[in-house]
């Protein structure tokens, strides 16, 4: 595959005289050029914990940022795709390997991808591929898994009209459900939506409508359209009938709907609400391979607590929490991440992050909110290190964050900026001053503000008593009068009254 051009981005880079660049820019930016270098991580334990679509584009990610493990994942995934009818992965994954080998060949690093002036027919992939062992594109398996798979389409497509001429809707159902099936084994996502979709007007109970919308929602996060996502957890929690069901079975529902809310949640960078639906899994049914592992919503959850909750959520809803620690045990890193984070224990807690960074950087769906949490961990832990003080030496925070001084001060000039921190700098002496209050004129301003808030109230009490003892009131007109407005009536009343609504 040729390379794409560079053009778009130098039209996309920020101009010298430019201060900031928007966000969303940065983010693209850093998503483009993102390669792991030094990643710990095994492997075949991390392709083993999901199945179908998930366990393939977890290892073409994995391929394409991380060179050092490309060769190990697109070889795994290669091994995966023939147990499947996916030709078009299958092919897609020779494409890549055929690609890495050509790039190789050309004396290219293996960072910045295959060269892209080779032409089609180098031996020179093919070769290395023999030399090391690995899969060699198989025609013939090709051939063989279409013609099984459009033959399987016309026997299932032959069903279904069969169930439709019969009308019977569990029949029509089940017969869609199957179609949706196939086309998913067969990486036709677009078409296996359709399908699972097509299934709702033939439902006949609220378990058939809940199974539809997992269905719906495992295809939607395939293709990343993770409003379709929140809509149909939305549609399966609004069920009418679906607590007919077994405690288990509806736990194991509740908890496969809250981890594709949190995934989705995560996706559009809502990272507060995503911890909290991570937070309501239950570890017992947490059963769905397809999309996510319990390590997943392990790591999902707690790096999205840690960056927005504050100490009294994170004790009750993450260290106390009697389900959640059964997750953070799967991660016992990122379990001491929280617990260093809660004891204030900040340079351990960075230190421990930055450990992880590489193999965070490997999971698809984290990668790209890596930069923003951890930024948004270090914010908070800085805001909870000053809050007791007056007065803070900013040499003594940096070694506290491991960081320079001067790169210290920059990040806490942008958290007063924000309104993060009530703060001044003393930046000849590095110091960080709390702004002084005073509290007999604040207290003074709020019983003023309290008094004229008061006075206010009453005033329009009296006024409506007044109101109502003349018989005053405001009579509404029909919609289809051409008038606009509404008639004032007033019933004869006391002069006593008129005087009072005078002084009012």
């Amino acid at each position: 595959m040729p390379q794409m051009p560079l053009l778009p981005l130098a039209q996309n880079a920020i101009d010298p005289m430019q201060v900031d660049a928007p966000l969303e820019d940065n983010d693209n930016n850093e998503e483009q050029l993102l390669v792991v270098e030094n990643p710990t991580l095994d492997l075949e334990v991390y392709a083993q914990s999901t199945l179908g679509l998930a366990r393939l584009y977890r290892l073409v990610f994995v391929a394409d940022v991380c060179p050092s493990l490309r060769l190990e994942a697109l070889k795994m995934a290669i091994n995966y795709v023939m147990t499947t009818c996916n030709v078009s992965m299958y092919q897609l994954l020779h494409k890549k390997l055929n690609d890495h080998f050509a790039g190789v060949a050309a004396g290219v690093p293996e960072g910045n991808g295959a060269a892209g002036g080779l032409p089609d027919i180098a031996a020179q992939p093919v070769a290395a591929a023999q030399a090391q062992d690995l899969p060699v594109f198989d025609q013939n398996w090709v051939e063989t898994k279409s013609k099984k798979a459009a033959l399987k389409l016309e026997k299932l497509d032959s069903d279904l009209k069969n169930y439709k001429s019969n009308s019977i809707k569990e029949s029509i159902r089940r017969g869609h459900d199957d179609l949706g099936d196939h086309y998913l084994s067969c990486g036709d996502l677009s078409n296996a939506l359709k399908c699972y979709s097509r299934a709702r007007d033939y439902c006949t109970s609220g378990n058939y409508v809940v199974n539809m919308c997992l269905n719906v929602i495992k295809v939607s996060v395939y293709l990343q359209n993770w409003s379709h996502v929140l809509s149909y957890v939305s549609k399966a929690e609004s069920t009418p009938d679906f607590a007919v069901g077994s405690k288990d079975a509806n736990q194991n529902v509740f908890t496969r709907l809250k981890c594709a809310a949190g995934l989705a949640e995560l996706q559009t960078k809502k990272y507060k609400s995503a911890a909290k639906n991570f937070l309501l899994a239950n570890f017992d049914h947490c059963d769905f391979p397809e999309l996510l592992s319990p390590s997943n919503v392990a790591i999902y959850g707690g790096l999205c607590a840690l960056a927005t909750f504050d100490r009294q959520e994170l004790q009750k809803n993450v260290i106390s929490s009697s389900s959640f620690k059964l997750f953070l045990e799967l991660e016992p890193q990122l379990r001491d991440i929280i617990l260093k984070f809660y004891e204030s224990k900040y340079a351990c807690c960075l230190k421990l992050l930055d450990e992880i960074r590489d193999n965070l950087l490997l999971d698809m769906y984290i990668a790209p909110h890596v930069n923003p949490l951890y930024t948004k961990i270090r914010n908070r832990a800085l805001i909870q290190y000053f809050s007791p003080y007056l007065s803070a030496d900013m040499r003594k925070m940096a070694t506290a964050f491991n960081r320079t001084v001067e790169a210290l001060e920059n990040e806490v000039m942008q958290l007063i900026l924000d309104g993060q921190i009530q703060a001044r700098i003393d930046s000849h002496n590095k110091i960080l001053y709390a702004k002084e209050t005073d509290q007999r004129s604040s207290t003074f301003e709020r019983a003023l503000a309290m008094g004229r808030d008061y006075k206010r109230r009453s005033r329009m009490l009296v006024l409506r008593a007044a109101l109502l003892k003349s018989h005053i009131h405001v009579k509404s007109i029909p919609r289809d009068s051409s008038n606009h407005g509404a008639d004032l009536c007033v019933a004869p009343g006391s002069s006593t009254t008129s005087n009072t609504i005078a002084r009012i």
